[in-house]
């Protein structure tokens, strides 16, 4: 079999990972420098890097995170009560795993957006199924659904991710619909996929947002069990990169 032949079935099979390191070694004679088991493997390390690469950026496209945080940008300088330590055990995402949930709490500006952000992406590098939400477009959505008869299907699309990130929880009134909304949304996920849920007001506070005993009780309920807080602290971070870049 000729190289162009090999080259050919290896992109009609979609081996394009292997198909451009292939190339690269004829192109090169860079083949010259492995033996042939040596070959092999690294043939398909590329196939598996080109696969893992094409799917991350398929999962960061579909997340719509709010802001492009990482882990490594995540900014430990400002005192606001973020733990180091706790930070690392939710970076192996385990926790995801274990069909578990964080809430992170803080005044406004203390990063809590964009530290959801970051741990969604590191859920992303893992290759999780992720997708950021702003609770207040999210109601919105899930309202329109139930009226144009698309609520089931859209239901279905959130239950399928591995993980959801709810931002800005309590930010507006919630009416009687969005809570029955919310109750059904985490009711479905509840011991089988994730959540995670920012806010400016403490875990206690909720209670008074959702202004409905029963059905906060239902809610929290579902949330708190086997679940990671994050509570930050501080000044607005938007407040001290200003003063600092001024």
């Amino acid at each position: 079999m000729t190289n162009e032949a090999t080259l050919t079935k290896m992109h009609d099979m979609k081996l394009l990972g292997m198909l451009h390191a292939f190339q690269t070694t004829l192109d090169t004679r860079f083949d010259q420098q492995f033996t042939n088991d040596e070959f092999i493997a690294y043939l398909i390390d590329s196939e598996w890097e080109d696969r893992y690469n094409r799917k991350l950026t398929r999962l960061l496209k579909a997340a719509q995170f709010r802001y492009q945080a990482t882990m490594e940008r995540i900014n430990f300088n400002q005192p606001r009560g973020l733990d180091k330590q706790l930070l690392l055990r939710l970076s192996n995402c385990e926790w995801i795993d274990k069909h578990q949930n964080v809430f992170i709490t803080g005044p406004t500006g203390v990063g809590k957006s964009f530290l959801a952000c970051a741990i969604g992406h590191q859920a992303c590098l893992e290759q999780y199924k992720v997708q950021y939400f702003n609770v207040r477009k999210l109601f919105s959505t899930l309202k329109f659904a139930k009226a144009n008869g698309t609520y089931t299907k859209e239901l279905n699309k959130i239950q399928h991710k591995n993980l959801i990130i709810l931002d800005d929880f309590g930010l507006h009134p919630i009416d009687e619909m969005s809570k029955l909304i919310l109750l059904e949304l985490l009711e479905d996920r509840y011991d089988v996929q994730s959540t995670m849920i920012t806010s400016q007001f403490p875990i206690p506070k909720w209670y008074d947002i959702i202004a409905n005993p029963t059905i906060a009780d239902a809610i929290l309920d579902r949330l708190i069990h086997n679940s990671y807080k994050i509570e930050l602290t501080g000044e607005s971070m938007r407040k001290i990169l200003k003063t600092n870049s001024g």
